[in-house]
C-alpha cells in the first residue's frame, strides 16, 4: 500500500518539476531558446522591460563551438560563433559598432 503511495508523490513531483521547467524557458530572461535564430534573440533581450544594452543581449545569445556542454572536446577553450545577422542591418551596425563578429 505505501508503495504505491510513494510511486503516485514521485509521479506528481516529476510532472511539477517538468511544468516549472518549461514555463521558465519561455522567459526572455532566460535566454537563448533552442532553434531561435540569433535575431529574434537579440530583438528579444533588447525589448525587454529592462532594455538591455547590444552587448548584453549579443552575450546572451551569442553560440559557442562547444555548444554550451560542459563535457566537451574544447570545454577549456571555446569560441564564440559569429551571430547570424542576416536580414537585419540595424543589427548589423551595432555589431560593427561593438566589435561583434557576424554572418550576413
Amino acid at each position: 500500500m505505501n508503495l504505491k503511495i510513494v510511486e503516485k508523490m514521485s509521479a506528481r513531483l516529476g510532472l511539477l518539476a517538468c511544468g516549472v521547467v518549461m514555463m521558465c524557458g519561455c522567459t526572455a530572461e532566460i535566454g537563448r531558446k533552442p532553434f531561435e535564430s540569433d535575431v529574434k534573440c537579440l530583438r528579444e533581450q533588447m525589448g525587454t522591460a529592462m532594455q538591455l544594452s547590444f552587448p548584453i543581449a549579443a552575450n546572451t545569445c551569442q553560440r559557442m563551438s562547444d555548444h554550451n556542454f560542459v563535457f566537451s572536446k574544447n570545454h577549456k577553450h571555446p569560441q564564440p560563433l559569429p551571430l547570424k545577422l542576416r536580414g537585419a542591418p540595424d543589427l548589423q551596425k551595432m555589431a560593427d559598432e561593438y566589435g561583434y563578429s557576424y554572418t550576413k
